[in-house]
């Protein structure tokens, strides 16, 4: 197997160091880009199974950034950001981002969200690398005026597609493979993500959740398909 392959986008050469030398040392290779317009040239040119992206760069931001690579790759991509506010969370999921990690960071906890990102990217690839050799069966699910489709991994309405993030479509599919079931945020985070649930994680889940009802629910507002059970989580009706 390859060895996965990760940008690193920041504008200050100190943090993109300490990232290639934490995840070098674990075995992946890493590229590095000093603002947006470096790393959207660099997506075009190579496929990446991770991309760590600053927010405040000069040129476009990284929200700006993020938006641009998902026309193209569905890599994944971990915002690296001193920016913690909610809504600064709320923009870096909603223009594509898969997670969010505060600086200054735990050393820890970047390798652990980085290895966890790349390994559920990789098992994804590889059903579409080996489906023409070896099918695998897979499921659609009718959901309400939806199609779920588990091999295409699409979402559609009357035939047309509703975009969603490789995240929010893995939130979704967990909760449909499991109607009326109630997913507290440690369980969904542990399903979707493929790691231990960590402080902080509940605010994770409650962002993809609210970006996926405005996506899906005719009144985002008083969602009726994705249900909050107030102190216990949330489920599909």
């Amino acid at each position: 197997m390859e060895q996965p392959c990760i940008l690193a986008v920041d504008d200050n050469p100190e943090i993109r160091e300490i990232i290639k030398i934490l995840l070098s040392g674990e075995g992946f290779l890493v590229d590095e880009a000093a603002n947006g317009s470096e790393a959207l040239n660099l997506v075009k040119e190579k496929s990446y199974d991770l991309i760590i992206l600053d927010i405040m760069m000069p040129g476009p931001s990284g929200y700006q950034t993020c938006l641009e690579i998902r026309k193209s790759s569905n890599a994944p991509i971990l915002f690296l950001s001193a920016r913690t506010r909610e809504s600064d969370k709320t923009l870096g999921f909603s223009s594509g981002g898969d997670d969010y990690l505060a600086k200054p960071f735990s050393y820890n906890e970047l390798v652990s969200r980085a290895r966890a990102l790349i390994r559920r990217y990789q098992v994804y690839k590889g059903k579409e690398e080996t489906a023409p050799s070896a099918p695998e069966v897979f499921s659609v699910f009718p959901f309400h005026e939806y199609r779920i489709d588990e091999g295409r991994r699409t979402v559609t309405k009357d035939g047309a597609e509703i975009e969603l993030t490789d995240t929010e479509f893995e939130v979704l599919l967990v909760l449909v493979r499991n109607r009326r079931q109630i997913f507290s945020a440690q369980r969904l985070y542990e399903a979707v993500w493929d790691e231990p649930y960590y402080y902080g994680a509940n605010n994770t889940v409650m962002v993809h959740i609210r970006n996926l009802r405005k996506k899906i629910e005719p009144d985002p507002k008083n969602p009726r398909y994705i249900q909050t059970v107030w102190g216990k989580g949330y489920r599909c009706d």
